[in-house]
């Protein structure tokens, strides 16, 4: 059994994609999942399971079509994933809630940083292995006007909640 933890894109964002957590712990354990839990209202899911990550990210996606009648994005990380994204963190001298993390299904592609539009002069990017950094500067990340074409299949969570999640994925049991 592995422990994952599965980021959904786009949910429960204002006004669109509502989704309760206890619905999302319901569809999980339907589809056998096991010690199934959530994290803060963002679409964050904790479960083990003996299926590749490829299958369960298969069965999540469609089983959330189904539920919500439209597609939801679905990125699976292990504890070991997690904690490497966070080590990898190449802003530490940035507050965690103005770093984002954006997880990818693959790795960024090569030409990332010449694809991107918007970025103000105080905005800083790096690559990971599946993720994109970014530290939003002095506009933070409300109000930033960035644009990463190739982060937009991905879905972001602030460093803050990556520590969190990598520290409950780790207890999952």
């Amino acid at each position: 059994m592995t422990s994952y933890v599965a980021l959904l894109r786009g949910v429960n964002l204002v006004g669109r994609s509502s989704l309760k957590m206890a619905e999302l712990k319901v569809i999980a354990e339907e589809l056998g999942l096991t010690s199934v839990r959530t994290y803060i209202a963002s679409g964050n899911l904790l479960f083990r399971s003996k299926e590749s990550e490829e299958k369960l990210r298969r069965m999540l996606e469609k089983a959330l079509r189904e539920h919500m009648g439209k597609d939801v994005g679905v990125t699976l990380r292990t504890p070991a994933e997690l904690d490497a994204t966070v080590r990898a963190n190449p802003f530490t001298d940035v507050a965690g809630n103005a770093v984002q993390v954006f997880f990818l299904n693959e790795m960024p592609p090569e030409d990332l940083l010449e694809t991107i539009r918007n970025r103000a002069d105080d905005e800083r990017i790096a690559t990971g292995a599946r993720e994109v950094f970014v530290a939003y500067g002095e506009r933070g990340i409300g109000r930033s006007r960035l644009r990463i074409p190739a982060a937009e299949a991905g879905t972001a969570r602030n460093m803050n909640t990556v520590r969190k999640l990598a520290q409950l994925a780790r207890e999952t049991r």
